[in-house]
């Protein structure tokens, strides 16, 4: 649909979700936006569904969250979710309502009356500032793609049309952040400079890597050790805020049994506290593509083909966190130490790692030794409302 297609005589109207049939009709925006494009790579329906269906009472909800869907007519031409992360906010000293999950068919008219009604929810409840795409906690996909819509998306991150960032310029709507994604090669030998740092971590300041089996994470004390250590490297970081106890159990549960906990290397240091932690796992992102994003019928079997018997060539580096202490101390170089053999042994070629904040730039020089290419240029905007 052409970009001046706002023109049109039918109102556009946007309802809050509310019944089975409006969450159905949320869940089919994207197979309307992204109809034979090779480059989308969808959610389980399963997973988005469940967001909405939470199981916190009042007293411990931290964010309110709210999916409205646009209709014109009786077409289905947008969604977006209102995100009000009180937790965030307090935090930051900040009242945003952010929006998350926003998609949209090619008018003007059609953004324009998602994002003024998020504005609105948000106001409502005391919110001063518009900010998005972010998520409802950190471990949600965030920023919108504004370079390289030609590379194919991933499981972690969002991919979209190339005139969404037009029409949020349109909307007034300015830069807050912007995050990177590298992506490397995997060489066959350790580099000589990560190779001599993780030496020096080993032997000069006691650093260790360690596995933890799926048991240990999941019901012993590495799980709460690790959702510690995320929420103290990842304090600094933009628009982060702790996890509860509750949310890492919840995380824990539902994305450990997917994980081969080989590609899970933890570094611990002479006292045996975990102070470094690299999340990794090959990409599932041609089997999410083969779902369409359903389980049944077939959608189960792509997955559990990709997890467990046919790897694709690439892995996704999901997370990477050092308790502050100890970055710049060669936790990162064991990271690669150990994981670079592995990548080898499973026959992964090539790596690609989450967003990262465009001015971390300890972050993304550690790349370096890799000849490291810098893709997906993503973005986080924001408004004065």
């Amino acid at each position: 649909m052409p970009a001046d297609a706002g023109l049109y005589m039918e109102e556009i109207k946007v309802v809050k979700v509310g019944n089975r049939q409006e969450m159905n009709d949320f869940l089919s925006v994207p197979d309307i936006i992204y109809a034979g494009c090779g480059q989308y790579v969808p959610d389980m329906r399963s997973d988005v569904r469940s967001m909405f269906t939470s199981s916190e009472d009042a007293n411990e909800r931290t964010s309110e969250v709210q999916p409205f869907v646009a209709y014109r007519g009786q077409e289905v031409v947008g969604r977006v979710v209102g995100v009000v992360n009180k937790k965030a906010n307090n935090t930051w000293k900040t009242r945003n309502v952010r929006f998350s999950m926003i998609e949209f068919i090619d008018d003007p008219a059609v953004s324009k009356a998602l994002l003024d009604t998020v504005e609105a929810w948000g106001k409502a409840q005391g919110m001063e500032r518009l900010q998005g795409p972010m998520g409802v906690t950190d471990f949600d996909k965030e920023g919108m793609l504004v370079e390289d819509f030609e590379l194919r998306g991933s499981m972690t991150a969002y991919y979209n049309p190339d005139y969404y960032p037009r029409h949020m310029e349109l909307l007034g709507l300015k830069k807050e952040v912007d995050w990177l994604q590298v992506r490397i090669n995997i060489p066959q030998e350790v580099p000589p400079r990560y190779a001599r740092v993780a030496q020096y971590a080993r032997e000069q300041i006691g650093l260790t890597v360690k596995k933890a089996s799926r048991r240990e994470v999941l019901r012993g004390a590495y799980g709460p050790k690790i959702f510690k250590l995320l929420n103290e490297a990842y304090a600094p970081i933009f628009g982060f805020s702790a996890f509860s106890p509750k949310q890492a159990q919840k995380f824990l549960d539902k994305y450990v049994p997917l994980f081969n906990m080989d590609m899970i290397p933890l570094v611990e240091n002479a006292e045996g506290e975990l102070v470094g932690i690299a999340v990794t796992m090959p990409s599932l992102t041609e089997a999410l593509q083969k779902s369409r994003g359903r389980l049944w019928p077939t959608g189960w079997f792509h997955l559990l083909k990709a997890l467990k018997w046919q790897h694709e060539d690439n892995t996704e580096m999901l997370l990477v966190a050092v308790r502050p202490d100890y970055q710049g101390m060669g936790v990162n170089a064991l990271f690669f130490d150990d994981l670079i053999p592995i990548y080898n042994k499973y026959g992964i070629k090539w790596a690609e790692t989450g967003p990262q904040l465009e001015d971390n730039v300890r972050e993304l020089t550690q790349w370096k030794p890799l000849h490291p290419e810098i893709v997906k240029r993503r973005r986080c905007w924001m408004k004065e409302i």
